[in-house]
């Protein structure tokens, strides 16, 4: 009798773990991103579930090895969903894709050693093109023309670029002009959610540039570093980066969408070292083109910008060349810590490569490789993920008439802010 009621004990079990909803997954999915949280500091990117949750993550500290094996467990569970449409099929895509990232990244903090490309395939969905130093070298001899000169193009270039360094007593109203532009020209596209607000601080001493602390309910804590200089193209950059339509804006909607209005609990925790980090960074850059065309930002910077910077705005087309020419060199940024996270390069062929090929300011190269050190293949969302956005935003305009086409790229745009899409489902 005793054999029997522990045998049906134990198939009662086996049905139960068999029977594990999306819903169930979700929820001990939250529960492990937190637990990594306590092994590995900058994992929990934004947080803003129940708190108890985030006290008893604290409180239990589970092993590295008893985290990897709820994450094999859900892994499992979740790859025995069936969608019962296309939203639940995107959600279960999500949960496995995330879940496939955590298990590297437990890995990881274990000791694993992954390739670049192979760590960057694991983690954020994607691998990034390489090129050799001739390809680059054909761009930087485009930005040699525009700046014509004695000394080397580095430091023409420095010597150029300090005329738009904006000064320090003058940070605050830039940004707070650039941000409110950026806002403006979001709302006029996307319904916001309401009550939606930020703080924005200027702190030092940080291996980024500027950084959205989502501190759930709409809000954020929006921080921008100002031990190097900040020149005047960056006021734009990080105000749509940072806010709108960039990550302020994508974790708001994510919270409206998914978490208030469906209930999908996953998307009140942002594992940093995921999928969603390449949506997150790549729309976040992809936001600056959305908000503003090449035309309107140059007017904008030039008439108000410039003048509350105490710049000269007749500098300004020449300078918005030079940014367009820099930004083509972006993916030797990934080639850089690719080279130097594998070791083929010390740290000083590394600064080489990033001041001579990349054009890199000389001063902040060494802040770039602390960030290499800090966040690895992280690097790839910034100019994949946003080459990867675009792409997919663009495939849905249809339209040719300019006013039609951009009303189609603001919907598209707002469709993958707000849901679980991720890399290699914009292809």
């Amino acid at each position: 009798m005793k054999k029997i009621v522990l045998g049906g004990l134990a198939m009662l079990m086996a049905g139960s773990a068999m029977a594990a909803s999306v819903q169930d997954v979700a929820e001990r999915y939250r529960k492990l991103v937190l637990a990594i949280g306590q092994h590995d500091a900058s994992y929990v990117d934004a947080y803003y579930g129940p708190p108890e949750l985030e006290q008893q993550a604290a409180q239990d500290k589970q092993s590295l090895a008893s985290i990897k094996a709820g994450v094999v467990a859900a892994q499992r569970d979740i790859a025995q969903q069936k969608a019962a449409g296309a939203d639940e099929a995107l959600r279960i895509e999500f949960l496995a894709k995330q879940l496939k990232a955590m298990e590297a990244r437990v890995e990881m903090l274990e000791g694993r050693k992954f390739s670049f490309d192979e760590e960057t395939a694991l983690l954020y969905d994607a691998v990034t093109p390489h090129h050799d130093r001739a390809y680059y070298m054909a761009l930087v001899a485009q930005v040699d023309k525009l700046l014509p000169g004695e000394g080397s193009l580095p430091e023409r270039l420095k010597a150029f670029r300090a005329k738009f360094a904006i000064p320090k007593d003058r940070l605050k109203p830039v940004f707070d002009a650039a941000i409110a532009a950026c806002r403006e020209r979001t709302a006029a596209f996307m319904a916001l959610p309401q009550k939606e607000s930020f703080v924005l601080e200027f702190v030092a001493n940080k291996p980024w540039s500027g950084y959205n602390w989502y501190k759930g309910n709409a809000h954020s804590l929006i921080q921008i570093n100002t031990e190097f200089p900040i020149y005047i193209e960056r006021a734009v950059d990080l105000g749509c980066h940072e806010g709108y339509p960039g990550h302020h804006v994508y974790n708001a909607l994510l919270e409206q969408a998914l978490v208030k209005q469906r209930n999908w609990v996953e998307f009140s925790v942002y594992p940093l070292y995921s999928p969603m980090s390449l949506i997150a960074e790549g729309s976040a850059n992809y936001g600056i083109e959305m908000a503003f065309t090449d035309e309107e930002r140059l007017a904008f910077e030039q008439k108000v910008l410039y003048p509350l910077a105490g710049l000269d705005p007749a500098l300004a087309p020449q300078y918005a060349q030079l940014m367009k020419l820099l930004g083509k060199l972006s993916y030797a940024d990934n080639d850089a810590a690719q080279a130097y996270l594998e070791g083929k390069w010390t740290r000083e062929q590394t600064i080489e490569w990033l001041v001579n090929v990349a054009l890199y300011p000389p001063e902040k190269s060494a802040q770039r490789l602390s960030f290499y050190d800090a966040n690895r293949g992280y690097v790839i969302n910034y100019n994949l993920g946003k080459d990867l956005v675009k792409a997919w935003v663009e495939k849905h305009v249809t339209a040719t008439d300019p006013v039609a086409a951009r009303k189609q790229r603001w919907e598209a745009f707002k469709t993958l802010l707000s849901s679980p899409r991720l890399a290699s489902g914009l292809r």
